[in-house]
């Protein structure tokens, strides 16, 4: 086989799994669509859940779903993009920077149940935080932060230098380069960790259920208990008695993450465009 025969393989090969892949995801979203949207209606967004989640919709589940999201990701961005710039930019190597390297590819490693359990020993437990979303959205934070930690530093590592070398010789400081040459360069591949670490934050089951509980009433601070989406439709579908609510709710969950993932993208493009337009 010779060199232009062996590419043309390879090519066939790559482009074989690529197809796969999205057929796969296809799929699997046709389905979930198809099965879910009938349930979708005005009520089902709005009314409170009852008879164990079997009627009603799903308002305190999404509200429940938004608030363990948004604490989650103002836990976890500050300590993660500090920590990323840290790596990238201050440290030059040495013992503390392999630690926190090691640690944080451990931390991806570690099963979202192992985390639950974490959660609630520390935080329910030992904190006396009890089933809640500060709970849930600690430990979920902590989940989300390898993530965010290596691709970000990952998109600032990709900065070129020579915006770095420019910005000192104009007389900056490391803050000011950092914060006017190198953030502009690398907000794409941070934004696409922080939006795949939403992602799993609002699609996570076993760590929210064992941290946050899976009360069906209305949450009226983050002290109270409260039931994901994700987990009210785990256990809708577990006890299969109502899964034209299973459904509705996993298609809910679909759209919600298209929706972040829709307008996050054009939130970092209209950024970029800016700064572009901004340094002509």
């Amino acid at each position: 086989m010779n060199a232009r025969t062996s590419e043309k393989v390879a090519k066939g090969i790559i482009w074989g799994v690529a197809v796969a892949i999205i057929g796969a995801l296809i799929s699997i979203m046709g389905f979930i669509l198809i099965r879910g949207l009938p349930a979708i209606n005005l009520e089902f967004l709005t009314q409170a859940s009852y008879d164990m989640g079997r009627g009603g919709g799903i308002f305190p589940s999404i509200v429940g779903t938004i608030a363990i999201t948004l604490l989650a990701v103002s836990v976890a961005l500050p300590f993660g993009i500090g920590t990323a710039f840290y790596l990238a930019e201050y440290t030059k190597g040495g013992i503390i920077p392999r630690i926190i390297r090691f640690g944080a590819e451990s931390l991806a490693g570690i099963p979202s149940i192992v985390y639950g359990l974490f959660g609630f020993i520390f935080f329910v437990d030992i904190l006396n935080l009890g089933w809640s979303i500060l709970a849930g959205g600690l430990t979920v934070a902590i989940m989300m932060l390898p993530m965010i930690i290596r691709t970000s530093e990952e998109a600032i590592l990709a900065v070129p230098k020579i915006y770095r070398e420019a910005s000192f010789s104009l007389g900056a400081t490391k803050w000011q380069t950092i914060r006017c040459a190198v953030t502009p360069s690398a907000v794409r591949g941070i934004a696409n960790g922080i939006i795949l670490s939403i992602g799993r934050c609002i699609a996570e089951t076993a760590a929210v259920m064992l941290t946050a509980g899976s009360a069906l009433r209305m949450a009226d601070s983050v002290f109270s208990s409260t039931r994901t989406m994700a987990v009210h439709f785990y256990l809708l579908a577990t006890e299969g008695t109502a899964m034209d609510n299973a459904y509705g709710t996993a298609a809910i969950l679909i759209i919600l993450i298209f929706l972040i993932n829709v307008v996050a993208n054009s939130a970092v493009n209209r950024f970029v465009a800016k700064k572009n337009k901004g340094a002509k």
